[in-house]
């Protein structure tokens, strides 16, 4: 298998500079690869050589995450719908007519909101451990939840903890049998960047508008049936915060889904990226161009 070269690219998507990872063929099939929190597209580094030969991927940062700009929240309003916004720029400036969407954790409501204003563009969906229901949230949710439901500066404070380096090691950690297969850069590099002036009044805001996210839920069950897209679950089972009935409930809306768990953690591309690897590239392999 010859590997292809990754670019590390920046473009201006309106006021911010986005930046992202591009490998493969320019003509070939595209797949976009959406992370999560606390992360970056650093996360997509081992699977992007096994996508790339056949497909053109790319890979962005979110605002406030990696190495796109990320503004004070006194600058900028960090929701869901705002990161949405700026992905979709990115899109329409690469000028991606058709592609796969790959999701992840917070990467999920964003690509789910993408699905459901360009369902033309999507010829499948590729949710790892990327949440749509609420049986697949866990009780870790309960500290956030509360502040959804009180959002009083206590409740706020009491979620600082969770930008914390020891929280950070153990969400890659958790549900690892073989810790040894995690490599320390990845949890290292997010808490640099999470440990950036301001940054966690970036994550706060953003946890706080995951309700709307829940809120959303009915609007992409609703997508899911009546498009009825191509789509398969992976999913690493002892996932602290999305939990396996999660990813079995995409079959509700979706009946041809494949659901495939892996013995692994939230991070399960840490652990298990050639069994999920090869995984998409079978499900790929079935999609229209």
């Amino acid at each position: 298998m010859k590997t292809q070269p990754v670019k590390y690219q920046k473009t201006k998507v309106e006021d911010l500079e986005i930046f992202y990872r591009e490998s493969g063929p320019a003509e070939a099939p595209t797949v976009l690869l959406l992370h999560g929190f606390p992360t970056s597209s650093h996360m997509y580094r081992n699977l992007i050589p096994l996508l790339s030969e056949e497909y053109h991927v790319i890979a962005p940062d979110l605002p406030g995450f990696g190495f796109t700009d990320a503004p004070k929240n006194t600058d900028f309003t960090y929701t869901f719908d705002n990161l949405t916004k700026y992905i979709q720029g990115l899109i329409d400036q690469l000028g991606l007519k058709r592609f796969a969407l790959q999701v992840f954790d917070y990467g999920a409501p964003v690509g789910y909101r993408l699905a459901v204003a360009n369902p033309e563009k999507i010829t499948g969906i590729i949710s790892q451990n990327g949440n749509a229901y609420v049986e697949g949230l866990s009780e870790g949710w309960n500290p956030i939840q509360k502040y959804w439901a009180e959002p009083t500066e206590e409740n706020r404070n009491n979620l600082r903890g969770f930008c914390d380096f020891g929280t950070t090691q153990w969400q890659y950690l958790s549900g690892v049998s073989d810790p040894t297969l995690v490599a320390p850069e990845s949890y290292t590099l997010d808490q640099y960047f999470l440990d950036r002036e301001g940054n966690v009044d970036i994550q706060l805001d953003l946890f706080k508008d995951y309700a709307s996210n829940v809120a959303l839920y009915p609007t992409f069950h609703d997508y899911f049936r009546k498009n009825q897209p191509a789509f398969l679950a992976a999913w690493g089972d002892k996932d602290p915060f999305f939990l396996p009935p999660g990813a079995e409930a995409f079959k509700r809306d979706l009946p041809n889904a494949k659901v495939k768990f892996f013995d692994t953690g939230h991070f399960a591309l840490e652990t298990h990226v050639n069994e999920i690897g090869s995984e998409i590239l079978e499900f790929l392999a079935t999609l229209p161009a």
